[in-house]
């Protein structure tokens, strides 16, 4: 997995699978260009990086459009070219049909499926100039269902549907579009979602029983499988929701 000379965008990359996506990277050799919306955390993981690699900070929120063109513009002035793309920035709320709102399912779907729709759009051109591939960060709730979350499984299910859609779209233009689909991941997706303490700490108590490996998935293991789709190493897969859930996606309760 060698990314040297490679270019790649990674979105949401202040913060959990996003920053540990691109710690992952820079120590593989990509010229990363960084992109969120807590500047603060920003530059604590591009200092990470840029211990190892190029790297390139672009503040932005993705629920602007504006913001979403500055992305790909600045990278591009900036380094002159795009090969990799990860849309890993994401959201996640709490609530079902009864106590759920239309404001809520435009903010998942906003943040989560429309944002990845431009940036993607915005930076095909320029993918298939390299012959380059995207990787969504999709997840586990994509691919099975859940209650409590329907706005945001509905905008997973989106990206997985998505991701096979623009896969077959660029296949013959040698680009590949794959996702990965984590399962509870240790980062602060939860809390900044709705979680307290007390309840996010049951949470990961569940998991040793709602993940088949007995326990929550670490960024970092995110990450790696992550790098490996977007390697020549993966030259051969396009259109694949890969789980990276310790097992979840197969679990059936009895």
């Amino acid at each position: 997995m060698n990314f040297a000379g490679k270019v790649v965008i990674v979105t949401g990359a202040s913060s959990g699978i996003g920053a540990a996506t691109a710690v992952f990277l820079s120590r593989l050799g990509a010229k990363l260009s960084l992109t969120g919306r807590n500047v603060e955390n920003l530059k604590k993981v591009n200092s990470d990086c840029e211990k190892s690699t190029p790297t390139f900070v672009v503040p932005a929120d993705l629920n602007k459009e504006s913001d979403i063109e500055k992305i790909v513009k600045s990278t591009v002035d900036h380094y002159g070219q795009i090969d990799v793309l990860v849309n890993n920035a994401g959201i996640i709320e709490t609530g079902t049909i009864e106590t759920t709102s239309l404001a809520q399912y435009d903010r998942l779907m906003n943040t989560n499926v429309r944002s990845i729709y431009y940036l993607t759009m915005l930076a095909v051109p320029h993918l298939i100039k390299s012959k380059g591939n995207i990787v969504n960060v999709s997840s586990v709730n994509g691919i099975r269902s859940f209650p409590g979350v329907l706005a945001y499984n509905i905008s997973k299910a989106s990206v997985d549907q998505f991701t096979r859609c623009v896969a077959l779209e660029l296949a013959p233009k040698g680009v590949r579009v794959n996702c990965v689909n984590p399962g509870v991941i240790l980062t602060e997706l939860q809390k900044r979602g709705g979680l307290t303490e007390e309840q996010y700490a049951a949470f990961l108590e569940r998991t040793k029983d709602t993940h088949a490996l007995g326990r929550p998935g670490k960024p970092e293991e995110v990450a790696a499988t992550i790098a490996f789709l977007a390697s020549d190493l993966a030259s051969n897969i396009t259109g694949a929701s890969l789980p990276v859930d310790g097992g979840r996606h197969a679990m059936c309760p009895r």
